[in-house]
């Protein structure tokens, strides 16, 4: 029988700590990270339900969700922490790892010529480095 501690340090939660250099199991599950998150309401699941799953060990399942490409990487969540857990360090840790694993997912020469001379330089930039990976 698998104690839940023995169960959460599966080799990607232990991968994904590495990466982000935050503690799983740090978070509490307060809820103050995704009450403070401007991108919660587009989130399934909300920020803390993805620390819930990482906590479970249920990594592949965090890695499926839309909570990890909806992250703005603002570090509101941090800042509200009252454990110092920084999930947008953790969210994009599991974007790195999906990245890694495949195809990248935004091609410049794919997005239309409006919408690149329309944007920001900083947003194309910002996207890049997004999902580029």
């Amino acid at each position: 029988m698998l104690l839940s501690g023995e169960r959460v340090r599966s080799r990607l939660v232990t991968k994904v700590e590495e990466m982000s250099g935050q503690r799983v199991l740090g978070c509490y599950q307060c809820g103050k990270c995704t009450a403070g998150c401007p991108m919660a309401s587009f989130m399934d699941p909300v920020p803390h339900g993805v620390m819930r799953l990482l906590q479970l060990g249920q990594v592949s399942r965090a890695m499926r969700t839309a909570a990890v490409w909806m992250c703005a990487s603002c570090h509101s969540c941090a800042s509200r922490c009252p454990r110092g857990v920084d999930l947008a360090r953790v969210m994009e840790s599991l974007r790195l790892l999906i990245l890694r694993g495949g195809e990248p997912k935004v091609r410049p020469e794919g997005l239309p010529a409006e919408l690149l001379m329309r944007a920001p330089q900083q947003a194309l930039v910002s996207c890049a480095r997004k999902y580029q990976g």
